[in-house]
């Protein structure tokens, strides 16, 4: 099997710089997600065709790991565009003339592999031209699919060439085909511009099929949401709420708890053992992995991080490109950033930021502290409003904390700094130089009264 996928729109209604077949769903471009699709159906090859931001489109899709690392892409480029025939001719001579060539598009990225596997079943079976149908109540804006009274295909007529009665026909043509490339090699090039837009239509080889006395054959569709294609922002938005349902629903069929599974965005990968509970609002982002009976609270962003079991995410709580042990409570409203690693049952409380830090079993930091650079030992009880000073202007420094030692409120570590084992700092304390362990440092200025002081008093006009 060959892959052909059309990209090269521009997306004029998408009133965007960005060419159209790069707009997100999921967090993943659309053509991402066609390519990833089609990469689930094992062709030998793989050839897009780009025309808008062509350069623009293979450097994004290039950067998509897992896109690079299937099937290899033949990137062709149609310029100017011409319509969907002119399009498909671009990449004829790529094809391979044994194969069984697919046509995708770019901007259609809910399109299922099962649907698509069936298609190509369909084409090789009879080895002639299979094309993938739909039944709409409004099928305004679609192509009809013309039969006769033996219901044999006829063709597909442009709905801005059709007159009333073709209009009136509810099966519509998706767009998808499949059939022998040295067939649909020879059909192309036979096509024409004779029509309102004057542009090569594809479909029209299905009368070119016909007229060889060669049947079409037809697949419909049974799930709508697969087959529509994004126009506007306004589809986008659709498919985006219909890609993220269906996103919901596999996570609730594996022994996922969602609160409101119409209010959770997946922006990447998210990976749920059983008895995971995640509440309303929440945003997950690159990769992330959440370990058996985690629990998610509200409105939290969560990217390329693993979660322990048991572990508890309290409210508002950002979390970017941490590891969370088992039985741990973070938040409400603390963030975690890049490089963080906590161990079990360790505690982030509320406004505690933690940076390329990590933090050993039973840890905690419950108030309104920054934790940056910072290695911290088991049972470690750092006070409220702590400070690791790790940045000189120049050149960030490390503060080691180790194990059983307890941090006043309101203390400053100035790294690069290491408290021993065991040590205290009393509250207020600047650290400038190494804690002993087993012992109690403490550095303030020394408490001064003064006696009838009076205030400045704001003198009157």
């Amino acid at each position: 099997m060959n892959v052909v996928i059309l990209a090269a729109g521009k997306g004029t209604r998408m009133c965007s710089g960005l060419p159209k077949v790069l707009h997100p769903v999921g967090g993943m471009p659309m053509l991402g997600h066609v390519l990833r699709t089609a990469q689930a159906l094992n062709p030998k090859k793989i050839i897009v065709v780009i025309g808008h931001g062509a350069d623009q489109v293979k450097a994004v899709i290039q950067a998509l790991p897992e896109i690079s690392k299937g099937v290899p892409i033949d990137w062709v480029i149609q310029d100017p565009p011409q319509g969907t025939g002119h399009a498909v001719a671009q990449a004829l001579p790529k094809l391979d003339p044994q194969s069984t060539a697919l046509i995708l598009y770019g901007d259609v990225p809910l399109i299922r592999s099962q649907t698509l596997r069936q298609l190509v079943d369909t084409a090789e079976k009879n080895r002639s031209l299979a094309v993938l149908t739909a039944m709409l109540d409004s099928p305004t804006g679609y192509g009809r699919i013309v039969r006769d009274g033996h219901q044999h295909i006829q063709g597909i007529v442009e709905e801005k060439d059709a007159d009333a009665a073709i209009r009136a026909i509810c099966e519509i043509n998706t767009g998808f085909m499949a059939a022998p490339a040295e067939h649909l090699a020879a059909w192309v090039s036979a096509i024409d511009n004779r029509n309102a837009q004057k542009e090569f239509y594809l479909t029209d080889i299905i009368a070119k099929s016909v007229a060889e006395g060669k049947a079409v054959h037809s697949l419909r569709s049974d799930h709508i949401e697969e087959i529509l294609g994004v126009n506007s922002q306004e589809d986008r938005a659709q498919i985006e709420r219909i890609y993220q349902r269906r996103i919901a629903e596999q996570l609730m069929s594996a022994g996922v708890r969602l609160q409101d599974p119409e209010r959770i965005d997946v922006l990447g990968q998210l990976e749920c053992a059983s008895d995971v509970s995640i509440s309303v609002g929440c945003i997950f982002e690159g990769r992330v992995q959440i370990a058996a009976g985690a629990v998610i609270g509200p409105h939290c962003v969560i990217r390329n991080a693993q979660i322990g079991q048991e572990t508890v995410i309290e409210a508002f709580s950002h979390i970017d490109g941490a590891a969370i042990g088992p039985r741990s409570v973070i938040g409400p409203y603390a963030r975690l950033r890049p490089g963080t690693e906590l161990a079990e049952g360790v505690h982030i409380g509320n406004f505690v930021e933690v940076k390329n830090s990590v933090l050993g079993p039973r840890s905690k930091a419950n108030h309104l502290s920054y934790l940056g650079d910072a290695s911290i030992g088991s049972r470690v009880n750092v006070g409220a409003g702590t400070i690791t000073c790790n940045y000189d202007g120049a050149e960030k420094h490390r503060t080691t904390i180790e194990d059983d030692v307890f941090i006043g409120s309101d203390t400053q570590l100035v790294a690069p700094v290491t408290v021993g084992r065991g040590a205290t700092l009393g509250a207020g304390t600047t650290l400038t130089q190494d804690a002993p362990e087993d012992a109690l440092t403490i550095s303030r200025a020394q408490q001064v009264t003064i006696k009838n002081y009076r205030r400045p008093q704001k003198k009157e006009h």
